[in-house]
């Protein structure tokens, strides 16, 4: 135990006041930040070899983002119509997101959380709709590209990426919310 306190402590005065910034720019009050600061330090706290920890940067903010999503859960959701994050057509824009610099542990650390509910969430849905949504969004394919190459009306087609959109915002809400606030 006494050698694992001069870890600690160390790692408080290295990594406090950058840990604090970041969770305050993602709650709505400096207690809530408060509180889940002390979350992460009593969760580092209780590691058994905090040696162990590879990346101490990393795993704090793996940690703290963790704590501000369980705190969002507990809450009723908004809706992602509030956060302004559609275009003037209502079309829902994921690409910004991923453009994000990925420099910093915590907005690689974004990028993977994103890519793995996005995938997790197509794989629920019908592969007619998947595969628009693929097409058209993340291969830049136009709807009309899109009916050359199955021959499906450009109508159903943009209805089928409608249905896939709706249920992409109900499924990646709490990822959505936690990227708007980065």
């Amino acid at each position: 135990m006494s050698q694992k306190k001069p870890n600690i402590i160390q790692t408080v005065t290295s990594y406090g006041k950058q840990l604090l910034g970041f969770i305050r720019q993602r709650v709505n009050t400096d207690e809530d930040a408060e509180d889940i600061l002390q979350d992460v330090w009593y969760q580092l706290s209780t590691v058994p070899e905090i040696e162990a920890i590879e990346q101490m940067s990393s795993w704090l903010f793996r940690v703290a983002r963790n704590r501000i999503i369980d705190k969002y859960r507990k809450q009723k959701p908004d809706s992602l119509e509030d956060y302004g994050y559609e275009d003037e057509d209502g079309e829902f824009h994921f690409k910004d997101i991923l453009l994000a610099d990925g420099s910093t542990p915590e907005t690689a650390y974004l990028k993977d959380l994103f890519w793995e509910q996005l995938n997790l969430a197509l794989d629920e849905l019908p592969e007619n709709q998947r595969q628009v949504f693929i097409w058209n969004e993340l291969e830049d394919q136009t709807f009309q590209e899109i009916a050359d190459r199955t021959g499906e009306n450009i109508k159903t087609l943009i209805s089928r990426k409608r249905y896939a959109v709706r249920h992409l915002r109900e499924r990646l809400e709490n990822v959505y919310r936690e990227f708007v606030n980065y």
